[in-house]
């Protein structure tokens, strides 16, 4: 877990240093990755706020997820991530949001979308988002979650570390 949680610190000092705040959309981790983030001290100055949208229900009314993408691609999917990421932008102050949206056990899985599969969304003011899909070994659900987590961690660095290399103005 040490690692996490220097993930989390590394992108907090990351969004402080850019004067972007954070926000996160989460399905399959039920808030952890916010959770994460707020247990470490000063986070506030770095951390917005965060959705937990675990129905579908949820997503539509917190994050704006259209019906017509949940119908036509399911919750967890590309385009869902997309509009979760999205969401959490419009509907937050933060300058960077991360969604997680997946299956993560031990039922729920087809051969289509197996437990393992997630999606997620980065949102950054400025910049086109992006979504990453991974399938996580069927190592439990406390692996998929966490490996989650640290997954949404790291591309949350990658966009950081990646604008500020392109030179882009921060937000």
């Amino acid at each position: 877990m040490s690692e996490i949680v220097e993930h989390t610190r590394r992108l907090l000092d990351i969004c402080k240093r850019h004067g972007v705040l954070v926000a996160t959309a989460e399905s399959c981790t039920g808030g952890m990755i916010i959770s994460l983030m707020t247990d470490l001290p000063g986070s506030s100055s770095m951390v917005d706020r965060g959705f937990i949208t675990y129905s579908n229900e949820a997503k539509m009314e917190m994050l704006g997820v259209r019906r017509a993408t949940l119908d036509a691609h399911g919750a967890v999917s590309e385009q869902t991530a997309l509009e979760m990421a999205a969401g959490a932008l419009e509907r937050s102050n933060a300058g960077l949001t991360l969604s997680v949206t997946g299956i993560a056990g031990p039922d729920g899985g087809s051969a289509e979308k197996p437990v393992g599969l997630v999606w997620f969304g980065v949102a950054l003011e400025g910049r086109e988002s992006f979504a990453e899909k991974r399938v996580f070994d069927n190592r439990g659900r406390d692996f998929i979650r966490a490996e989650t987590v640290r997954t949404a961690l790291e591309l949350g660095i990658e966009a950081l570390s990646d604008q500020a290399q392109t030179g882009q103005a921060t937000p």
